[in-house]
């Protein structure tokens, strides 16, 4: 009997410890960080000194993976040549009711993720940008920049580029240049745009 209660009192120890220490990561795993869900991207540019806001909008309701195209809403823009405009981004998440602001998620987890801007034509950069606001690391993020257009009449593409998990310690991203950043695009928008 007294070997029946040893024996007894020896599993339950046993079921108690197994219980208590699961360390195994395997069944524990971290969660994954997913891209965000962007349907909406709209841009406004307010020329530095004053004058009529330009909004720019991109919409792909289905998301990236849907059917249907992307389509941009607004008609081509017309900036100002040699003149400095803000801008900030507002990303919306329109698959849900109501629709989810994305901007939100991007701040929060700034540190995976950074815009990337172009404004050129077949054989100019016909724009150039800075960004306005920093990551948790100091590093660019983008929802906040400045677009300074050429001393001249052009005509060509606004591109916006959202990158998750880019290589921010890459040659040339801290710059905007996003050749060496590699991670995922969770939305990219081109915009036409005319500048005179």
């Amino acid at each position: 009997m007294k070997n029946l209660k040893q024996l007894s009192l020896a599993l339950l120890a046993l079921v108690v410890f197994t219980a208590c220490s699961n360390d195994d990561d395997s069944t524990n795993p971290e969660p994954v960080n997913e891209e965000e869900v962007i349907t909406t991207l709209t841009a406004t540019l307010t020329p530095v000194g004053g004058g009529t806001a330009i909004t720019l909008e991109y919409r792909d309701l289905d998301g990236t993976s849907g059917p249907n195209p992307a389509v941009v809403v607004t008609p081509t823009p017309v900036l100002t040549p040699n003149t400095t405009y803000n801008g900030t981004l507002v990303l919306l998440n329109e698959t849900v009711s109501p629709a989810e602001l994305i901007n939100e998620e991007i701040e929060e987890e700034s540190n995976d993720h950074q815009f990337f801007y172009s404004a050129s034509n077949e054989s100019n950069d016909i724009a150039t940008f800075t960004y306005e606001d920093v990551d948790g690391n100091g590093d660019p993020l983008g929802l906040a920049f400045t677009l300074t257009t050429v001393d001249a009449d052009a005509a060509g593409t606004l591109t916006i580029t959202l990158r998750h998990e880019p290589s921010k310690s890459a040659d040339g991203v801290a710059d905007g240049d996003s050749t060496n950043a590699g991670g995922a695009t969770d939305v990219e928008a081109v915009f036409p745009i005319e500048i005179q």
